[in-house]
């Protein structure tokens, strides 16, 4: 088996008609597919305008899809046509009442892995998500692809040792983060918390953000994949469209893991009994 592999990221501005996002986004996975990539990233909910920004408006629960819905199968068949992992975020319609941020990777061979529900519900000015979603109940989860295990952590999420470390537990090699960064979010600390999450776990981190100005909200862009030695491999332009490739190459783990073994010296015995 490859021990290295190309990933993309796609970040592009939503417009209010979601199958001209949807077109753009098929464009997208054409590209990368033809650069050699073997999976895809899309941002939070990028196919739709980031609705939660509006506090408390019932209409939009009329954007929820379910599993089989347009969107998912829309990419399933793009994934099945190209050979290549689709993850995208979108609004899951899981039953009577049940809405939830939701990602899932659509498979070459026609499989759907996921879903993945946001544990954490952010509610602050601009992002009014408890009105919107119920609290995730997907434990943090890993998937592997054959070529790589991937573990994802929606937006919030990814701010939560509590959510990542169970992720690199589990064996993921790669964690992949959709999320929704303003113009006036710590962008750069956030590219430094992640490089210190790749550091401390010797795991790749790739994050795909939103970009384009959605009435007075500026989505930033600035999408970026961190290495396991916490190099920053491959960053995209902020405030533009952009297909974000890098080369992940797996053997760094277990060089870096031998260099400093954080993880075979931790003692989890003990942090229980200490409550830590």
């Amino acid at each position: 088996m490859a021990e290295t592999f190309h990933i993309a990221l796609a970040q592009f501005p939503a417009s209010a008609d979601l199958q001209q996002n949807l077109v753009r986004g098929s464009k997208m996975v054409q590209q990368a597919a033809e650069q050699g990539a073997a999976f895809i990233g899309f941002t939070e909910l990028a196919f739709r305008e980031f609705f939660p920004k509006h506090r408390a408006r019932y209409d939009y629960f009329a954007w929820g899809e379910t599993l089989d819905g347009p969107t998912v199968t829309h990419f399933s068949e793009l994934a099945e046509k190209y050979g290549i992992d689709c993850a995208i975020n979108f609004f899951e319609h899981a039953g009577r009442g049940r809405y939830y941020d939701a990602t899932v990777i659509c498979r070459p061979d026609g499989s759907v892995l996921g879903p993945v529900r946001m544990m954490h519900a952010a509610e602050e000015p601009g992002y009014n998500e408890k009105f919107y979603y119920w609290p995730g109940d997907t434990p943090p989860q890993i998937f592997d692809l054959g070529y790589a295990k991937v573990g994802v952590a929606i937006c919030y999420d990814r701010h939560f040792p509590e959510y990542t470390r169970p992720l690199v537990l589990q064996g993921a090699e790669l964690i992949f983060s959709p999320f929704a960064g303003l113009a006036t979010d710590p962008l750069d600390l956030y590219v430094i918390e992640m490089q210190a999450l790749a550091f401390q776990n010797q795991v790749y981190v790739a994050c795909v953000n939103r970009v384009g100005k959605e009435g007075e909200m500026a989505y930033a862009g600035g999408s970026f994949v961190i290495g396991a030695d916490s190099s920053v491999l491959a960053q995209a332009p902020r405030d533009e469209a952009f297909l974000l490739l890098a080369e992940i190459d797996l053997c760094r783990i277990d060089a870096l893991r031998l260099q400093r073994p954080f993880l075979r010296d931790r003692r989890p015995r003990f942090y229980r009994e200490f409550k830590i």
